[in-house]
């Protein structure tokens, strides 16, 4: 669908997401209409590309970017997490810096709470190969259990997304990469499910390819 809309009538995808309504396009004997559209529901929020044809054919197709392999596209998302403590907000993971010293100002810190979460609202939907996250330098263990997941789903902060991997640890200051096989979304959540908990990082980056 995407390739067929930039490459037989010259319009690209990005240019589709634009349109506020729809546009008409006439090639030979044909017609052309393509609608944007948003669905809101409760658990999600994207856009899809409707194709008609005067054969009274429609197929609709969410709009799905493959990250570029060598480019980080976590800065361009919103974060938020459950608490923050310590001046450690959320933006910190996605500040394009992977310095392990909380001290200098790069980590997130959220409050000492049950099932603490952190979370990324990207602008649209990505293809995603691996996620990276670099950890603190002391107190390494907080993502010890950690889940990282990716999905459309922004009901419970993303929490019900499907799983892309399990922390079983990071050393400390160290960065690890997860692979998650081309799934996709634009929510991604690194999540804590224990009693009580910190849920610390100093940096988190998101790939495709």
């Amino acid at each position: 669908m995407n390739e067929a809309i930039s490459g037989k009538i010259g319009v690209t995808v990005a240019d589709v997401v634009q349109f506020k309504q729809y546009i008409n396009i006439s090639i030979g004997f044909s017609k052309f209409t393509f609608l944007r559209q948003e669905e809101t529901r409760t658990d999600s929020a994207f856009f899809f590309v409707c194709f008609f044809h005067i054969s009274n054919f429609k197929a609709c197709t969410p709009l799905v970017y493959p990250a570029e392999s060598l480019e980080n596209v976590a800065p361009e998302g919103i974060a938020s997490q459950s608490s923050t403590a310590f001046l450690g907000v959320a933006s910190r993971a996605v500040d394009g810096n992977r310095d392990p010293e909380y001290a200098h100002g790069s980590c997130t810190h959220t409050g000492g709470e049950p099932n603490p979460w952190w979370s990324l609202l990207l602008p649209v939907v990505y293809r995603v190969s691996t996620v990276s996250i670099t950890n603190r330098n002391v107190a390494s263990e907080r993502l010890n259990n950690a889940e990282i997941l990716i999905g459309n789903s922004l009901e419970n902060n993303g929490k019900n997304n499907p799983r892309c991997a399990v922390i079983s640890s990071i050393p400390p200051g160290g960065t690890k990469s997860f692979n998650c096989t081309g799934m996709t979304g634009r929510m991604l959540t690194v999540k804590i499910s224990t009693s009580y908990d910190f849920l610390t990082m100093c940096e988190l980056e998101i790939y495709g390819g």
